[in-house]
């Protein structure tokens, strides 16, 4: 009986084994397997990328990692349904890493970005995203100058071409420095941009500049202000004020990772309701704050401000990590032209800001003669042209006989204060000419004012003339070497009681007013000539080389003349 059961457990054996020998067993490849893992840094995968150019194509980085479990076969990175890039031969087929792929020459637009990974088994991961390239409307006009936010119904950084978060309910103040817009922050309000926007910018050195109309209520409030967390101040900056409502105290505070550094700044003078222009320069061994230019404090970090973990640059408060002390929303006061840099600020850089600050009319002639801050072409009369050389950019302006240019004078506005300046390179021949000229009729010079040449064919002197309605007013300006061949800044300043011409930052000679600049009956400003008005004394078109003219709307300094050299 034992023999039986035996034989029928042998049995059910061998039929047990014998029906799994019949079963398909699968193979490897019959289990599905996870396909490649791609992780795209550049261009950003989330929402479209703008890159900005200043001509007609722009350069696009990418970088990427890719990784499979099985084994990377081939990798395909396309533009538009075009392959600019692939590889099939990996050191190390389960990971690869692009530092680095520049690809050149995409011209202005949307574009597809698109992605593909292949393993051994055919299996395939494919993204995509969207990139813009668009028009670069704003270059830095400094150096070292990395964020620009002027404020004009929006928070747009002009540098990078993206914009702050907005927080509460900030909004604009309707009172701007320069422009249509200022910034303002009303309670529990204000605005963060992304620093990792900034990353590559943020370094040891640091400078902040800005137009602000302070007010005292509150009598305390965050400014500027990036850092950590809320419970100590060892990284980022705070720049802040507080005081009374007669006179707020601008300071800042630096996070140099085992400790902080205090700046207490100085002093703005509430009631006078002006605008005041506010730089902090922080370096590893000292932090500078200026107002209107002068430097008001200094002091001592003990090492380099620390970014460890810093998220945000908050304007308008103290926000989520400087609120505490009262540094709430800087309500009732206005904030305009925000500029940062990579630097710290020497007194020479803060000067040519608060210069340009005043800045209404900007003419580069590089190939035209647009006005650049109101985009008005100016008129030609004659066949003006220009010098195929230039001080700056592609151009430069070159009068020609009886030719010149005009300009209208009602949208440059012009007061019984301004200066003007430009670089110039002298042609002696004819031996005298208008420069720039704003005048009534030929009769008499007691309307606007002429800036001319006159001399021999190695000497030239730049002279100023300026009418007071009732009289006028002479300037024997200085001499420019015309042998040297050399490009020369020429500016001048009128204020209510004297005249000063300077030449490459020296003041050479000033005139006595005998009462304000008369503009009555003046329409033009004329370019390149003496034009209808002061072409007697054979002060006519002139042929020498023109570059980068400005006006300001006040009387520059010394110091913010020679800022621009």
């Amino acid at each position: 009986m034992k023999n039986n059961k035996l034989t029928y457990l042998i049995i059910l054996v061998a039929l047990l084994f014998q029906a799994c020998q019949d079963l398909n067993h699968p193979e490897l490849g019959d289990f599905p397997l996870d396909p490649p893992v791609i992780t795209l840094f550049t261009p950003n995968l989330s929402g479209t990328t703008s890159i900005q150019t200043p001509g007609e194509t722009g350069s696009v980085t990418f970088k990427f990692d890719v990784t499979d479990d099985l084994g990377l076969s081939n990798i395909s990175l396309n533009l538009n349904g075009a392959e600019i890039y692939s590889i099939s031969d990996f050191t190390d087929n389960m990971s690869f890493s692009l530092d680095e792929f520049v690809y050149d020459d995409v011209p202005l637009g949307s574009h597809t970005v698109e992605l593909v990974a292949t393993d051994t088994d055919s299996n395939e991961t494919i993204i995509s995203t969207t990139l813009e390239i668009i028009e670069q409307l704003y270059s830095p006009l400094f150096d070292g100058e990395f964020f620009y936010m002027p404020f004009e119904n929006d928070y747009e950084d002009l540098v990078s071409a993206s914009s702050a978060v907005s927080v509460g309910s900030p909004t604009f103040s309707g009172d701007p420095f320069l422009g249509v817009e200022a910034f303002s922050a009303p309670t529990d309000s204000y605005i963060n941009f992304p620093i990792n926007q900034l990353t590559e910018a943020l370094g040891a050195e640091f400078s902040g500049a800005f137009w602000y109309k302070a007010s005292g209520d509150p009598d305390r409030a965050g400014i500027i202000v990036v850092g950590d967390d809320a419970d100590d101040r060892r990284q980022g900056f705070r720049l802040f004020r507080e005081g009374s409502d007669t006179a707020q105290t601008i300071k800042m505070n630096v996070g140099t990772g085992t400790g902080e550094s205090w700046n207490n700044g100085g002093v703005i003078d509430v009631t006078a309701g002006e605008w005041v222009h506010v730089a902090f320069t922080i370096a590893p061994t000292e932090t500078k704050i200026y107002l209107n230019g002068t430097l008001v404090n200094t002091a001592t970090p003990a090492g380099a401000i620390d970014w460890t973990n810093c998220e945000n640059i908050t304007i308008g408060a103290g926000g989520a990590t400087f609120s505490y002390w009262g540094h709430n929303s800087d309500t009732g006061s206005s904030l305009d032209e925000l500029r940062f840099f990579n630097k710290a600020l020497a007194q020479r850089d803060v000067n040519a800001m608060i210069a340009q600050g005043s800045k209404v009319f900007n003419m580069a002639f590089d190939g035209d003669y647009q006005e650049g801050m109101s985009g008005t072409d100016a008129t030609t009369v004659g066949t003006p042209g220009f010098a195929g050389e230039a001080y700056a950019g592609s151009d430069a302006f070159k009068s020609a006989t009886d030719s010149y240019i005009t300009f209208p004078l009602a949208t440059i506005g012009l007061g019984t204060e301004f200066s003007a300046a430009f670089r110039y390179k002298v042609n002696a021949s004819p031996d005298r000419s208008g420069l720039i000229v704003v005048g009534d009729d030929a009769d008499d010079r007691r309307q606007g004012f002429r800036l001319f040449r006159e001399g021999s064919d190695t000497e030239q002197t730049i002279k100023l003339n300026v009418g007071t309605g009732t009289g006028e007013t002479w300037n024997n300006g200085g001499v420019i070497d015309v042998t040297a061949g050399e490009w020369v800044h020429v500016a001048f300043t009128v204020s209510e009681t004297e005249t000063k011409v300077y030449l490459d930052g020296v003041l050479v000679n000033t005139g006595t007013m005998a009462g304000p600049i008369d503009f009555t009956g003046c329409t033009d400003l004329v370019i390149g000539s003496g034009g209808p008005t002061f072409s007697y004394w054979g002060h006519l078109s002139d042929e020498s080389p023109m570059d980068e003219l400005q006006f300001f709307n006040k009387e520059l300094s010394e110091e913010e003349i020679q800022s621009m050299q």
